[in-house]
């Protein structure tokens, strides 16, 4: 009697590992189509009895319209995101994904929900970056409510409907802020703190852990009571410039939200010869160029190209019915950007 060929048999011809076939065949994780063929074509080779079954999962990948709701196009940090999130999605070795990128210029909660009911009919899963409202959540549950899972980035919402929420680890990125400014500090003094919006749940927690980190490794600093920018370059930098007019103690600032480059723009002008221990969010153009000139001292950047790739994996697995449970929460740490490093 011939030996019927075994998946390790198939596996050593198409030059792959048995688990690479059993992810072609039970589809449980994605592979890249171009070792899918070749997984394919050695099992035409040596009369795999499964050949049948890998072809059709050649052709079975579905076809999937994945949703993405960003701030600010002019952002420079959520251009690059929306960059990498189209390109995640049609790199996907999981669904043929059609991608559709919008962006929402204005942080009104109303804004934001319209957007996210205009876009589901479109949609087969949404992922947003939006703050923390009942307008906002409302329209969440709606969509969910649809079949139509959403995921949150960069900054949870309060509904427990969402689909899930991929981010920078906030606590981590806070406290670090924290550490920084605290050994870098050259004498006691006042400590400002930036955020964009304490709607955004990210900076909340952003600021609550840099307030405790404080609290417990650094009483000889005092902290301001945090100023709200709204993410908007002109207001940082005029709230910037105040409080370095109004405190000549200030000995740090940190920057929890958005509104980076007015931020710099303060820091840059201000001409007492204060050493101010500066921390931001997101590695720039401009907050690169702060890096190498000494104004900045840390840039807690976002990992885009990995969160990217881990929404459109989610996203996929939510929208297949086989799959098993997606994970509710994805934490990255965060990239640490310092003059040496650049």
């Amino acid at each position: 009697m011939v030996k019927r060929p075994t998946i390790e048999d198939l596996a050593r011809v198409a030059g792959v590992s048995v688990a690479t076939v059993d992810r072609v065949l039970n589809r449980r994780l994605p592979v890249r189509g171009d070792t899918a063929m070749l997984v394919v074509k050695a099992a035409e080779e040596i009369g795999f009895h499964a050949t049948g079954l890998l072809r059709r999962r050649l052709v079975e990948t579905p076809t999937k319209r994945f949703g993405f709701l960003l701030q600010k196009k002019s952002d420079a940090f959520y251009a690059s995101l929306g960059h990498e999130l189209i390109h995640a999605a049609k790199m996907s070795t999981q669904v043929q994904c059609r991608p559709l990128l919008e962006f929402a210029d204005e942080l009104v909660p109303q804004t934001i929900s319209a957007k996210l009911r205009a876009m589901a009919p479109k949609c087969d899963a949404i992922a947003v970056v939006a703050v923390d409202h009942p307008t906002v959540n409302e329209a969440v549950e709606e969509i969910v409510a649809q079949g139509k899972p959403v995921f949150t980035l960069l900054s949870d919402l309060s509904t427990p409907l969402r689909s899930g929420y991929l981010a920078v680890d906030s606590r981590k990125a806070g406290r670090t802020a924290a550490w920084v400014i605290a050994h870098g500090a050259p004498q006691a003094g006042k400590v400002g703190i930036l955020v964009g919006s304490h709607r955004y749940l990210s900076q909340e927690t952003a600021e609550i852990s840099f307030r405790t980190y404080m609290r417990e490794h650094a009483p000889h600093l005092t902290l301001l009571e945090p100023i709200i920018n709204l993410d908007d370059n002109r207001i940082a930098e005029e709230a910037v410039s105040e409080m370095l007019a109004r405190h000549p103690d200030l000995v740090g600032i940190y920057a929890s939200g958005g509104g980076q480059d007015g931020f710099i723009r303060a820091l840059r002008n201000e001409r007492k010869g204060r050493r101010i221990i500066a921390v931001c969010n997101e590695l720039t153009v401009t907050s690169k160029a702060a890096l190498i000139d000494g104004v900045l001292d840390l840039a807690i950047g976002t990992r885009v190209v990995d969160i990217a790739k881990q929404t459109i994996a989610a996203m996929a697995y939510a929208t297949d019915a086989t799959t098993g449970t997606v994970p509710t929460v994805q934490l990255l740490a965060p990239e640490l950007h310092i003059n040496a490093s650049i």
